[in-house]
């Protein structure tokens, strides 16, 4: 007889057991496809730059991976915060993603006093994707071939050289200031919207320097028609063999620019999970070491924890920096 119970309770938890996994599969089968409509991946800043680039190949590898469509969606302004305020309004569902460098994902809150959301906060971490080093860079007519005869030229023309960026708080601005304070001279400031018109009035010869991301001068570098003062790196760049860094010209200064893959707050852990699979599985594979070498960027890649700490990280590192120049900065 107590063996027939205990059969009878093992033919019940098998029964509902059963039941269970019958109905978790329903609410499975349950759930719609995704992506069953385009994902948009908003990039902060204007076509044509570092961060615009490697979004486009990491949509193109989600398109591929998700049997979907992911299309870069460019929305510029404010050194990044339109774009991100457009990612932390838009619902939690996997169809607003962003690729964003370090403004919107961290320094911004520190430059701005009313920043529409909080890096920390209001995003989900997807994905830390690459680092790149800055380039300070010249147009050829400008009298300087390196570091120290460009420090020289400002010294004795102070005021006098403009220099543009991406905008006004970027990592390019921030680390011209961090040069103008560590050598003792100044520039005039010219703030774009993006790389790609930065560089384009470096090109024309309407300002003297730019000081912007490695991958935005690459091309120009290669034709002549910009040079290639010094890397704001700690160390030398593969790519750019005899270019060498602000630290060896005796300035000390370095600064080096990164991207990150977040969504809205409260995006699925699921989801997350999903898109870092195959964002890590893009910047281990052999495609992207080709495509993101030549524009000196370097895969880093991690769980989506990793991105969230550095993005806290980055944070603390940059307050004390921009804190005493911030008011300035903004101006």
């Amino acid at each position: 007889m107590h063996a027939q119970r205990i059969d009878r309770r093992r033919a019940i938890a098998r029964l509902t057991a059963a039941a269970a996994a019958a109905g978790a599969w329903r609410g499975v089968a349950a759930q719609p496809k995704w992506p069953a409509q385009p994902v948009k991946v908003i990039v902060p800043f204007q076509a044509g730059g570092s961060t615009d680039i490697l979004a486009r190949l990491l949509a193109r590898r989600f398109s591929e991976a998700f049997d979907g469509t992911f299309v870069v969606d460019n929305r510029t302004g404010a050194n990044g915060n339109v774009g991100a305020s457009g990612v932390v309004l838009a619902p939690p569902d996997g169809y607003t993603l962003m690729v964003s460098t370090t403004g919107p994902l961290s320094l911004n809150k520190l430059l701005y006093k009313n920043t529409p959301f909080n890096p920390v906060t209001d995003f989900t971490p997807i994905a830390l994707l690459a680092d790149v080093p800055l380039l300070i860079a010249a147009h050829p007519s400008l009298p300087a071939a390196t570091m120290p005869q460009l420090i020289a030229y400002l010294k004795a023309h102070p005021g006098k050289v403009s220099y543009s960026t991406g905008g006004t708080g970027s990592m390019g601005h921030l680390a011209a200031e961090m040069i103008q304070r560590a050598a003792g001279v100044s520039m005039v400031h010219v703030p774009y919207r993006g790389s790609a018109g930065a560089l384009t009035d470096l090109v024309a010869g309407v300002v003297g320097l730019s000081f912007d991301l490695v991958p935005t001068y690459l091309q120009q570098i290669a034709a002549g028609k910009v040079r290639p003062l010094a890397v704001l790196s700690p160390q030398l760049v593969p790519s750019m063999p005899g270019v060498p860094t602000v630290l060896e010209s005796g300035i000390n200064a370095s600064a080096t620019g990164w991207y990150g893959l977040v969504g809205p707050k409260g995006l699925p852990p699921a989801m997350v999970a999903r898109l870092n699979k195959v964002a890590n599985d893009y910047l281990e594979s052999a495609e992207a070491q080709a495509q993101m070498k030549p524009l000196a960027l370097r895969a880093i890649g991690g769980p989506p924890e990793a991105l969230g700490r550095f993005v806290k990280e980055e944070m603390a590192r940059w307050e004390p920096v921009i804190e005493p120049i911030a008011s300035t900065v903004m101006q």
